[in-house]
């Protein structure tokens, strides 16, 4: 009998320890997500920032040539909607790490 406890406390030990492990993993993991995705969407928004931009100059530099006017206009409309969709996934982050309450202190930080 006195075999059987220590076999069932030698099981036990680990079985509770194990998933603190495991848990602590996992946060190191989703903090590691985080600061990848904070950094992806930033290089992002700045990639679409310089694209933008990129059109106002087409667009100012274009000397009244229709085909370079709407190549501006373009490239300031894509600029415009990329820097919306890259905000948006940086909201989403947010909510997501808020519902789950990953972060309660808020939605994802610049990184830098």
């Amino acid at each position: 009998m006195k075999l059987l406890t220590k076999r069932v406390a030698a099981a036990l030990v680990p079985a509770a320890i194990l998933p603190l492990v495991a848990a602590a993993q996992i946060d190191n993991l989703l903090t590691q997500v985080k600061t990848t995705l904070g950094i992806v969407i930033s290089i992002l928004f700045v990639l679409m920032t310089l694209y933008f931009i990129w059109g106002v100059v087409q667009y100012i530099t274009a000397g009244g040539d229709e085909e370079k006017l709407g190549k501006g206009k373009q490239h300031m409309i894509w600029g415009i909607i990329g820097m919306a969709v890259a905000g948006a996934a940086w909201g989403i982050v947010g909510i997501i790490w808020t519902y789950f309450r990953l972060n309660p202190g808020g939605p994802p930080t610049i990184p830098f």
